[in-house]
């Protein structure tokens, strides 16, 4: 690296020193150049290879490259889903002194991909639903804060699988704006309004393009998103009435946010002068409630939807050997050693990439599922795992994008469909019984 650049960083990596700062973006070699699929963007956006992960590097003004720095680290601290922050470089120039671009630099998210490359030929329908809704679900976590985007699109957003669903993540902020006193009604209308433009474009653009299915139609998958949004948006924030003798709906409200994925940190309960009429409403929603109850429970950070199928594998589990009166941290510690973790350690070295781990688990469960509803019996775990590693995981492409560096390689037996886990108290395989 020639001359010398400013470094804005949290921790800095020293390797970032190492990476060719003299050279425009565009003429970066291959030795640095990681080759993955990256969506639409304004700027140019290159990947790089930096200690054993991948990260992201766009090229834009000194000005814009440290706003958008600092607003992402922002959302970060409000537990918004975005790509992490990782630097901005400045003061850069060639060999010969000519200034060069300023470099935002964001760690790559691992397992998520853009939109165009969730599909290997066509986009289907119910795929691109799926995209819309998890938009829409970001898109109101992203309003609740106080966060205006203006650039809605599919091109500004990575995804990643979550049980079935899909999970989105803002990887564009620079045209977005934070305010600290809310949204107005006219914001939040103005960025539905530009998601519903920008996506119909998107989805015309892939049809023009011969990929999507036939049955897919881009203008009413674009208005797709703000029914979602308004549905979704009145449901978090929205009050209702009822009669005082109807206090259950208290309850029934909050477990309805709740399976909604959402904490109420506050909730507004008022009743009328006549007594006879109580008035609801959620005052600070909080999205991520099955994550973090997983999280407290077994130390795993998933996504929302997988931690809601864990966790109803782990209730499952309990109820299974009759342990429901055990104490649930304790449950939670037993499933994950008897169950998740030994499914994890039986994935073949070479598939572990294919997909994260607790989206393994989630498809495994899947496929139990149905090879249970087709033979009519109660497939054992150790029998469908073994079907779902050489008939569907084999099959499936990679969705990791890096591997991790050899000195956090840890090798561990895989385990045989006969092979037992270790437990004190009973000698019988594990799979046997779940």
């Amino acid at each position: 690296m020639a001359g010398s650049v400013n470094i804005t960083a949290a921790t800095v990596d020293p390797a970032l020193l190492d990476l060719p700062w003299n050279l425009p973006l565009e003429d970066w070699s291959n030795e640095h150049i990681a080759l993955l699929p990256k969506g639409i963007s304004r700027h140019l956006v290159r990947f790089a290879n930096l200690s054993g992960y991948v990260i992201a590097i766009k090229e834009t003004t000194a000005e814009m490259a440290q706003r958008e720095y600092d607003m992402l680290r922002t959302l970060q601290r409000l537990d918004v889903p975005c790509v992490d922050p990782v630097a901005v470089i400045k003061n850069r120039t060639d060999d010969n002194g000519t200034p060069l671009n300023a470099a935002l630099v964001t760690r790559h998210l691992k397992f998520s991909l853009p939109y165009r490359a969730l599909f290997s030929q066509t986009l289907r329908p119910d795929t691109a639903t799926r995209l819309v809704d998890a938009l829409a679900v970001l898109l109101v976590r992203l309003h609740i804060v106080g966060f205006f985007w203006g650039d809605v699109s599919l091109s500004n957003t990575l995804f990643r699988r979550d049980a079935g669903a899909f999970a989105a993540y803002l990887v564009d902020a620079e045209t977005g704006q934070l305010y600290e006193g809310g949204l107005s009604n006219g914001q939040r209308e103005n960025d539905l309004e530009i998601a519903r433009v920008n996506i119909a474009g998107e989805l015309m653009d892939l049809e023009a393009g011969g990929r999507v299915d036939e049955e897919l139609d881009p203008i009413s998958l674009s208005d797709g998103i703000v029914a979602a949004y308004r549905k979704l948006w009145k449901e978090l924030t929205g009050s209702e009435s009822f009669s005082s003798s109807e206090r259950w709906r208290i309850s029934e409200r909050v477990e309805r946010l709740n399976e909604l994925g959402f904490d109420i940190e506050e909730l507004a309960i008022k009743t009328s002068e006549e007594g006879t009429k109580v008035r609801i409403q959620p005052k600070v929603v909080d999205a991520g409630h099955h994550q973090r109850r997983l999280l407290r429970l077994t130390g795993l950070d998933t996504g929302e939807n997988q931690a809601r199928r864990l966790l109803n594998d782990l209730d499952s589990y309990a109820a299974t050997l009759g342990k429901e009166g055990l104490d649930e941290e304790a449950m939670a510690h037993e499933w994950l050693m008897r169950v998740f973790e030994p499914v994890v350690r039986s994935i073949p070295a070479d598939l572990k990439g294919k997909l994260e781990p607790a989206e393994v688990f989630h498809q495994l469960l899947e496929h139990r599922w149905f090879m249970s509803q087709k033979e009519g019996r109660d497939v054992p775990l150790a029998e469908a795992l073994t079907s779902y590693i050489n008939d569907i995981l084999r099959h499936r492409r990679d969705e990791a994008t890096v591997i991790a560096p050899p000195t956090e390689t840890i090798s561990l037996p895989v385990l045989s469909s006969g092979a037992a886990a270790d437990d004190d108290e009973d000698d019988d395989d594990w799979r046997s019984k779940v």
